[in-house]
């Protein structure tokens, strides 16, 4: 799309999800393109993330962030061009990110908006992954909160994910034994070959408790947590003596409306907790370590640029399937990053 439409495609929520999203929460309008002002950037987007965060926003539950109202723009992060600047730092043409949402056009103050450098500019949709948001997440949770130690386990769920790949290819680098746990042969076979895992499990096939048990022999030092629920059950009895437990997400919850049925596991986990001296410390990105992402930034830009990172976008065309391909990526059909390409890299 060029820079001097006239029209804004813009994808409001039009109501809230009852578990798993469907195409009908969400709505395509029109509207007339933003005007800024004074300190502000009207932005063309041109890759739009998205990610299992999203879900969590949809929903009015009490989170650590503001949910979307109904009728207002989607949430997401985006790399744009700036179309127009009323901000010093900014000029026409420049690559930023910020969080557009999910639309054509967004205005946008200047101090919300990062400029992109180095690396980043060559690639730009990179900016939302593994130079991004994921990539820091997972840098600082397994850095700062898991502390890897060389010769430790960790073990990483969804092994193939932005995240996870990341998390996994960090500790190798710290000279960690690295297990990964993913759905599908497939997506465990590139975890091993192009992430360089020592193992991946594939969470689908039988003897889950029993295959990681094998794979972990002196147990698990670090568990990276991203999905919950059975996985993190295999994990749990098989932790160290002072594991750290980063918990970033729990995907396989996000669409529960309820507690699951069954036993109640809650006393079992404390118990676990104080038993073996258990550090498990959830962690929101941006509002724990935002004053971090120069650091993060220049060392993830080193190892990506010297070849000792690999990172994998699944990228699709068009914003008008954003809603369809949110409600895949929370059933784990994705893999890779996934980034919408909603406009054109060009000027």
């Amino acid at each position: 799309m060029s820079q001097h439409s006239s029209v804004n495609r813009r994808f409001v929520l039009a109501s809230r999800p009852k578990g798993a999203p469907v195409a009908e929460n969400f709505r395509l309008e029109e509207a007339e393109l933003p005007t800024i002002a004074d300190g502000q950037l009207l932005l063309r987007t041109v890759y739009l993330s998205l990610d299992p965060y999203m879900r969590g926003r949809m929903s009015d539950a009490p989170s650590y962030a503001a949910p979307v109202a109904i009728d207002e723009v989607m949430t997401g992060g985006a790399v744009s061009r700036v179309v127009e600047s009323k901000h010093p730092d900014f000029k026409a043409g420049d690559w930023v990110v910020a969080t557009n949402g999910w639309q054509d056009y967004a205005a946008i103050d200047g101090k919300l908006a990062r400029k992109l450098e180095g690396v980043a500019l060559e690639h730009p949709s990179l900016a939302l992954g593994v130079l991004g948001m994921p990539g820091f997440t997972a840098y600082m949770g397994l850095l700062d909160i898991g502390e890897p130690k060389p010769g430790e386990t960790v073990v990483v769920a969804a092994a193939t994910g932005p995240v996870g790949s990341l998390v996994g290819q960090i500790a190798k680098i710290k000279g960690c034994k690295v297990i990964g746990i993913a759905g599908g042969e497939e997506k465990c076979r590139y975890a091993v070959e192009h992430f360089g895992f020592d193992e991946c499990i594939d969470h689908r096939a039988d003897k889950l408790e029993q295959r990681l048990k094998e794979a972990c022999p002196r147990g698990i030092d670090v568990y990276y947590e991203n999905v919950g629920g059975k996985v993190f059950d295999a994990v749990l009895p098989l932790l160290n003596t002072k594991a750290r437990v980063p918990l970033c997400g729990v995907v396989s919850q996000y669409n529960a409306e309820n507690l699951p049925k069954g036993e109640d596991r809650l006393m079992l986990l404390t118990n676990t907790i104080l038993k073996k001296r258990l550090r498990i410390q959830g962690f929101i990105i941006f509002d724990d370590y935002g004053h971090r992402y120069p650091e993060f930034a220049q060392q993830m830009s080193e190892w990506f640029s010297a070849d000792k990172i690999k990172f994998r976008e699944h990228i699709v065309e068009g914003l008008e399937n954003a809603p369809e391909q949110l409600i895949g990526l929370l059933e784990g059909k994705n893999f890779g990053k996934l980034v919408i390409k909603v406009g054109d890299e060009a000027e």
